[in-house]
């Protein structure tokens, strides 16, 4: 019962992390990153696409993402749908695909991602405690219908709450890593 408990508490927590670093793919460190395009749809022939899915997108280099469509006709709707997206470049296009030229991050940029970064650590570790709320609920539960004795109870709230320390740890440690590498000139 209250293995299972523990395994549920541990499985959310697992979750709350792939989330925390699933948020940090849309923060920009010093080289660029294809995912900053993920929340870019074009309308191809009248549906809203992914931008992935109608062409080929690379990061060429530490600066430049190239966008290759694989239908020359996609290269104005592509850099109109960029555009419209507000990333912070502006799309060039060669005739043959668009290119997005990103600047070198300024310090300022470079600390604005890093108070992100810890806001998006706290709201994973406010999903880590709502975790821990419900697997102490849970526990109680079985003690209040004499399922478990007091001690056990007790004990048992103890196990969440080491639980919960070792998560709450591990998101202090990524979110650490992440900020060293978004201020990293």
């Amino acid at each position: 019962m209250l293995n299972e408990i523990y395994a549920k508490q541990k499985d959310g927590n697992e979750k709350a992390i792939s989330a925390l670093k699933r948020d940090f793919t849309t923060l920009r460190t010093g080289k660029v990153n294809i995912s900053v395009l993920d929340h870019v749809f074009v309308d191809y022939y009248g549906s809203q696409t992914p931008l992935n899915q109608v062409a080929t997108v690379i990061a060429t280099d530490a600066s430049t993402i190239t966008i290759t469509p694989w239908e020359k006709s996609m290269i104005k709707t592509i850099s109109s749908a960029i555009q419209a997206a507000n990333i912070g470049v502006n799309p060039n296009s060669d005739g043959e695909g668009v290119k997005l030229f990103f600047p070198p991050m300024t310090i300022e940029q470079r600390q604005e991602n890093a108070k992100h970064a810890k806001a998006m650590g706290e709201k994973a570790k406010v999903s880590v405690r709502n975790v821990r709320k419900d697997a102490n609920d849970e526990v109680k539960k079985l003690e209040k219908d004499k399922a478990i004795s007091e001690d056990e109870s007790k004990k048992a709230q103890d196990e969440v709450q080491k639980i919960t320390d070792s998560y709450i740890t591990k998101i202090d440690t990524i979110v650490k890593e992440k900020e060293a590498e978004l201020l990293k000139v």
